[in-house]
């Protein structure tokens, strides 16, 4: 019986750099967690101006979500030459409203409050950049419905949370006590955590980032 042992296949070419173009911790995690070696830029972007402009021309929420995550990730390919540069954007919409981070608790308890009971859809937007250029693109629907939750449930819900729920634009994390306040999800849960993996990471192998 032979002594050889065989190391494992990696999983990521090494020759090829990977950056994703976000501050999200999560977005990170989820990366790493599949085995990925990744590196962090956080992208210097306006998004007010974007989804101004998006209002203004009446755009839907996820061209604006694609609009975003390519500046994004444009943005830091400018200063990572030939890297894959991940970048990725969210917006929340119901009933034709769109929602965004809430900026305080207060705001966070009327969105919620308008939210509760309601069916609302995250767009969440990945695009890949190397050199300046777009070369893969994805976009993830996912829908949501959140419970009749009472209002002493909604105070505990933001006493325990704090600021922890206005970093996401439904002011909830479902990876923690936001999960209480969901009656079905419908979609791929990691795009509804902010990165739709199974499609990155086959993008990736379709770039030659991941072995295939």
């Amino acid at each position: 019986m032979s002594d050889l042992v065989l190391k494992p296949t990696p999983i990521q070419d090494s020759r090829h750099k990977l950056v994703l173009a976000s501050g999200s911790a999560i977005r990170r995690t989820l990366l790493e967690n599949a085995g990925l070696t990744v590196s962090v830029i956080t992208p210097t972007v306006e998004e007010d101006s974007f989804k101004h402009a998006g209002r203004q021309e009446g755009a839907a929420p996820e061209t604006v979500a694609l609009r975003l995550a390519e500046a994004k990730a444009l943005s830091v390919s400018a200063m990572c030459e030939d890297a894959f540069v991940i970048g990725a954007d969210q917006m929340l919409s119901c009933h034709g409203v769109w929602y965004d981070k809430p900026a305080d608790l207060a705001a966070a308890r009327q969105q919620l409050l308008a939210l509760r009971g309601q069916e609302h859809s995250l767009h969440t937007a990945v695009v890949i950049c190397r050199n300046g250029r777009v070369v893969w693109r994805h976009l993830s629907q996912p829908v949501l419905t959140m419970r009749l939750f009472s209002e002493a449930f909604l105070e505990a819900y933001l006493a325990a949370e704090g600021e922890e729920c206005l970093y996401s634009v439904g002011a909830y994390r479902i990876e923690g006590p936001g999960l209480h306040l969901f009656a079905r999800m419908e979609g791929d849960q990691t795009a509804i955590l902010g990165l739709p993996l199974l499609p990155v990471l086959e993008g990736l192998r379709e770039l030659g980032v991941l072995f295939s």
